[in-house]
């Protein structure tokens, strides 16, 4: 019989190591400032909230934060940053399948249209962030100039320039969220949809098509 200890045909998988009880509270302090601090942008109150106000908005000490972050600029960096990333990378991930840019913008807006039933919280973020979100170097505003950028050198959209396609884009998408946010019964499927078809026929996409497209399922995997 073999000696499995000294068989070299059994690889043997090294368990990563657990991490200390140190390291997990860590993690979970890091953790409730990053989410108190989405709550403040999302509700306005970003860049007037003091270090106290974070602190107890994550129900931490006070002197727990620099643990964390040098200051608070740090810290709602860090969560305007991770909030468009998970967002943005979720909409590349559903659009992956499709080849016209066309279709890409209709999902894109299509799906952060209902995010205040979907993800309230980012909804949330978003609408309080404003248009700074189009100066952010990463998340929904590159991604857009990118598939924008995309439908111009394929002939389907005829603004001029990208930019301006973002601006029309950004600036009614952000209407529509805090349109929902005060009057939700003024904002439902529907609504979203035919906002995708206009935004469409102002990227020079014909009646007809935007319609066409604006009507299509989703991808499954938007749900």
């Amino acid at each position: 019989m073999n000696d499995l200890s000294t068989d070299s045909s059994v690889v043997r998988t090294a368990r990563p190591p657990r991490p200390s009880r140190l390291d997990r509270r860590k993690a979970q302090t890091r953790r409730a400032l990053i989410d108190a601090a989405i709550r403040l942008i999302g509700e306005g109150r970003g860049e007037h909230a003091s270090i106290q106000e974070i602190t107890e908005a994550a129900d931490i000490g006070f002197g727990s934060f620099y643990n964390h972050f040098d200051g608070k600029e740090a810290l709602f960096r860090t969560a305007f940053e991770e909030v468009l990333e998970r967002w943005g990378a979720l909409i590349d991930g559903v659009c992956a399948g499709l080849s016209d840019p066309a279709e890409v913008v209709a999902v894109s807006v299509r799906m952060t249209g209902r995010l205040c039933w979907s993800e309230p919280e980012i909804a949330q973020f978003l609408a309080g962030a404003g248009m700074d979100l189009l100066d952010a170097p990463f998340g929904l505003a590159p991604r857009a100039r990118r598939d924008i950028g995309a439908g111009l050198a394929a002939g389907r959209f005829r603004v001029p320039g990208a930019e301006v396609g973002l601006s029309v884009l950004a600036g009614g998408l952000l209407t529509l969220l805090r349109l929902r946010l005060r009057e939700p019964q003024a904002v439902e499927d529907a609504a979203v949809d035919w906002f995708a078809e206009v935004s469409l026929r102002m990227l020079g996409v014909s009646d007809a098509e935007a319609a066409r497209i604006a009507a299509l399922p989703l991808p499954e995997s938007a749900a």
